[in-house]
């Protein structure tokens, strides 16, 4: 079976279970108590912080570890928002994952925010000129995420990031799908704030990590003990911690390689499939892409048909983002495209990591032939 639906979730590293074990059974204690047993606990968390800041291009202080990438979007998003304010006013695209989204609605319906959603160009890009067009003198915050989950597309952050700090405006990056392949950090993007999630990286669910610079407020969305220096309240997942830096650990040793590698597939990938299947569409950049994402609309398919033929196939795909997965809407993203509604129905997406090898693209490419060709017979 080939799984290519990592830009959903990632099978855990061997290495991040055994690393998180023994903070499981042994060194289980609250990183807050006093005894042996809670320094000991203490310890690990502290030498975790430490490793996520060096893959965030930050110190150890910047890092508020969280439950995972809409956690850390809404900390962001929100918390600096709410917290030291400029004025009333943020900007973010139109093809921004929800947790994004809905943050800055949630600011615009109860907080009296004005909202700015950028429009794209055809290929998810972000026109630097667009950016400076909508911002205002009382622009608080810019959010734009550094990769798209659905399409694959990389904005240029630094880029971006330079604009809205012209006017003084602070800028949050959402690196989540980005963080498995490219640099991440603070300074190499030139933002404020950069969110990722445990999952993505080969760590478990539900962790994750948001790096705010120093000296940039925050308003924290949970109140209580005052945990992570007052930024997010509640009992430290330790293990979820260590077991994040041990994702970080390999990331980082093979991201290189690993990049290089399946992009050389991906291309194999998107080459065949535009070749072989009559009006096969890329959705997204050609060039400013994602290593292991290929996205394609099929015209006269649903793509979740599509989707049952692969997976009879023995390929498991998906058709977008799995957060809105059961959806009936047709995706946000390849509607802020310019696509039809019925053409964004038929996306298929295909996302792997560097274990698909050259040989397998050749399979894959097959499979997705032979799928599209069926459902389009049954039409």
């Amino acid at each position: 079976m080939f799984y290519l639906d990592r830009a959903a979730t990632t099978p855990v590293r061997r290495e991040v279970l055994e690393a998180m074990w023994p903070y499981l059974i042994g060194t289980f204690g609250n990183p807050s108590s006093t005894h042996e047993i809670g320094d000991a606990a203490a310890r690990g968390l502290a030498a975790a912080r430490t490793v996520v800041a060096g893959a965030l291009g930050c110190r150890p202080g910047e890092v508020v570890f969280t439950s995972g990438g809409t956690e850390g979007a809404n900390t962001a998003v929100k918390g600096i928002a709410l917290a030291a304010p400029r004025g009333r006013h943020v900007v973010t695209s139109a093809i921004e994952h929800e947790a994004v989204l809905e943050s800055c609605r949630y600011l615009e319906r109860f907080h009296g925010f004005d909202v700015t959603e950028l429009p794209v160009e055809p290929d998810g890009t972000v026109a630097p000129d667009t950016l400076r067009a909508a911002l205002r003198p009382d622009t608080t915050l810019v959010s734009i995420a550094h990769a798209d989950n659905e399409i694959g597309t990389v904005q240029d952050i630094a880029r971006l990031a330079a604009i809205a700090h012209e006017v003084g405006a602070r800028f949050h990056t959402d690196a989540v799908q980005s963080a498995p392949w490219l640099p991440v950090g603070l300074d190499v993007l030139g933002v404020d704030a950069v969110s990722v999630s445990g999952h993505k990286l080969g760590a478990t669910k539900g962790t994750g990590a948001l790096a705010v610079r120093a000296g940039v407020p925050l308003e924290p969305l949970v109140h209580g003990g005052g945990q992570e220096r007052g930024r997010r309240s509640g009992t430290e997942d330790v293990a979820g911690a260590v077991g994040l830096a041990a994702a970080w650990r390999s990331v980082l040793l093979e991201r290189e390689a690993a990049a290089a590698h399946a992009t050389a597939v991906r291309d194999l990938v998107v080459a065949g499939v535009l070749d072989r299947v009559p009006g096969a569409r890329l959705t997204g950049s050609a060039e400013d892409r994602l290593p292991g994402h290929a996205s394609f609309c099929f015209p006269g398919v649903h793509g979740e048909t599509v989707l049952l033929e692969l997976e009879r196939r023995d390929v498991v795909s998906s058709s977008g983002s799995a957060c809105a997965a059961g959806s009936t809407e047709a995706s946000h993203v390849l509607l802020a495209l310019g696509l039809p509604d019925d053409l964004a129905r038929s996306a298929v997406r295909l996302t792997f990591d560097a274990t698909l090898t050259t040989a397998d693209a050749t399979v894959v490419v097959e499979a997705v032939v032979t799928a599209v060709t069926a459902v389009r017979s049954l039409a």
